[in-house]
């Protein structure tokens, strides 16, 4: 239905349009009329109308000043102008006021029939444009949920976040390069710093997920994460890289008004830690921050900045660069950490060039730990006694330069074992592999039963297998198979059947079907071509 207001002070008017639209628009149109200016306002207020004919010269309010009333509380209503009056004034006034059409007394029939088919395609592409709004925003709301909880999966969890951070910030729409976690869990009660019955809860809570949502949503312009047992972790986007004192005490008063807030909708109790402000890749360290939080205090909320376990240091320290040098080398990418490495000597070297000594310990320091690192994190095979020669050839040292061309030396051997420790694990498993699937080729082996082989998670191998040989495990079993088929077709007098057992295939059907997909031609073609 068209909701139709006709605006003039002439009844035979009214009448005449309100015959006109019945007889061509018939069951599809509301129409009320007024004659006043004030009647006017008052109808569109309750009526709402889709579209309006306003004539200008009315009693009291006339129909310009009607229509900027109108126009105020309601922005979608489309507006004909009827008029006997061909005033330029009145024309350029309707014109700003948005009005459909400007059509001079008297008006054919034909005329006000085509203006108003104009104004229903309008209305209609309207409700359609709208319709679609809801229906985008409709997947969008089953959809960013899913987003957002690979990223801060992807973000606490897994190696390749730094790859992944441009795809999050373009589908997450994150304008900043800073941010904070927000550790939320909840519990039946506070036990000094923890909360009980966390399993009990955690279930609890599984219905409670979206009302969750909604209201950290109205506190934080936010990324949250799905439950896991009884938390869920929050991403709060910043614009600095710190937090000043009153920012902080803001942030905390916020988080309690929140907790407040989702206990009207479920009778547990909630608790909050709140991370440090760091670079969106490092997000990884403001939850563990927050979570160090948690534990440390008996509040309701606790900022890891409010307690002894956050780590103060000099002014000026370097300490991003000294956390890259640690987490590049840890990755083994040689390139960023020998960045880190020269930029934190050099800071080293500008403020306390005099006490080489000093500097020489904090390179020891920084070598053994990321050599730590590299070992532990990589499997790699620990030997007491391969550094014993660190200390005498650093102390020997007596330059600037030398020390520091030491420190970078020991930092990329670092990254460079991380690399071939990954590139030695991942090539053994897959010879190993390729060994089993030469030996067993002819019998009925899965992925499952080749990853069991070798000691290794189906999907982890899989990925392993795939880089190494190009190949994925299905594609190198055929192939080792249909070169074999080819073998025994060109070298042997054995029958089709017997070479399809023979290389692992139980039905002659797909063996066949199999060896044209990858050769071209039937195991009888390729026979014939010998």
């Amino acid at each position: 239905m068209y909701k139709i207001m006709l605006a003039d002070d002439e009844g035979i008017v009214i009448d005449s349009l309100k015959f006109i639209i019945e007889k061509n628009f018939p069951e599809i149109c509301q129409i009320e009329s007024a004659k006043t200016g004030r009647k006017v306002i008052e109808l569109a207020e309750s009526f709402r109308p889709d579209i309006a004919f306003m004539d200008i010269q009315m009693p009291g309010i006339n129909g310009i000043e009607a229509m900027k009333e109108i126009r105020g509380m309601n922005g979608s209503t489309i507006f004909i102008v009827m008029s006997a009056y061909d005033k330029f004034d009145y024309a350029r006034e309707a014109i700003n006021l948005g009005v459909l059409d400007y059509l001079n007394k008297p008006v054919d029939q034909a005329r006000i029939v085509e203006v108003l088919k104009r104004a229903m395609r309008m209305i209609d592409d309207e409700k359609d444009r709208r319709s679609q709004d809801l229906l985008i925003k409709e997947k969008l709301e089953t959809v960013i949920p899913i987003i957002e909880n690979n990223m801060i999966y992807t973000a606490l969890f897994q190696d390749d976040y730094d790859k992944e951070i441009d795809n999050f910030r373009s589908l997450l729409s994150i304008d900043k390069d800073y941010g904070f976690v927000i550790v939320l869990e909840w519990g039946d009660n506070q036990a000094d710093n923890h909360l009980t019955n966390a399993v009990g809860t955690g279930i609890k809570m599984q219905s409670y997920y979206r009302e969750i949502r909604e209201v950290v949503k109205g506190f934080y312009e936010c990324i949250i994460g799905s439950m896991m047992a009884n938390r869920v972790i929050i991403y709060v986007p910043y614009g600095n890289d710190h937090l000043e004192y009153t920012e902080r005490i803001e942030i905390i008063e916020k988080t309690r008004t929140m907790i407040r807030k989702l206990k009207q909708y479920v009778d547990v109790r909630f608790r909050a830690g709140i991370g440090s402000v760091v670079r969106l890749e490092e997000c990884a360290r403001s939850y563990q921050e927050g979570q160090r939080a948690l534990r440390k205090s008996d509040g309701t909320v606790a900022h890891v900045a409010d307690l002894p376990i956050m780590v103060s240091y000099e002014a000026n320290y370097p300490i991003d660069e000294e956390r890259r040098l640690f987490d590049m080398t840890e990755k083994g990418n040689e390139n960023e950490a020998l960045i880190a490495a020269n930029r934190f000597f050099d800071w080293m070297r500008e403020n306390y060039g005099d006490h080489i000594y000093d500097i020489k310990l904090k390179v020891l320091e920084f070598v053994l730990w990321a050599e730590h690192l590299a070992i532990e994190e990589n499997g790699m095979e620990y030997h007491f006694l391969s550094r014993q020669d660190y200390l005498p050839s650093l102390l020997a040292i007596n330059t600037m330069d030398e020390i520091q061309q030491w420190f970078l030396s020991k930092i990329s051997a670092a990254c460079k074992d991380v690399v071939q420790s990954k590139e030695k694990q991942s090539s053994s498993s897959v010879e190993r592999a390729r060994a089993y699937i030469a030996e067993r080729y002819n019998k009925d082996i899965s992925l499952d039963e080749v990853s069991r082989e070798v000691d290794i998670s189906p999907y982890y191998f899989s990925k392993l297998f795939k880089e190494e040989t190009g190949e994925n495990f299905i594609e190198y079993l055929t192939s080792i198979r249909i070169n074999k088929a080819k073998q025994l077709i060109s070298g042997t007098d054995m029958s089709m059947k017997e070479i399809c057992t023979e290389v692992g295939y139980s039905d002659p059907n797909y063996f066949s079907r199999i060896f044209k997909k990858n050769v071209g031609v039937t195991p009888t073609e390729f026979k014939e071509k010998q």
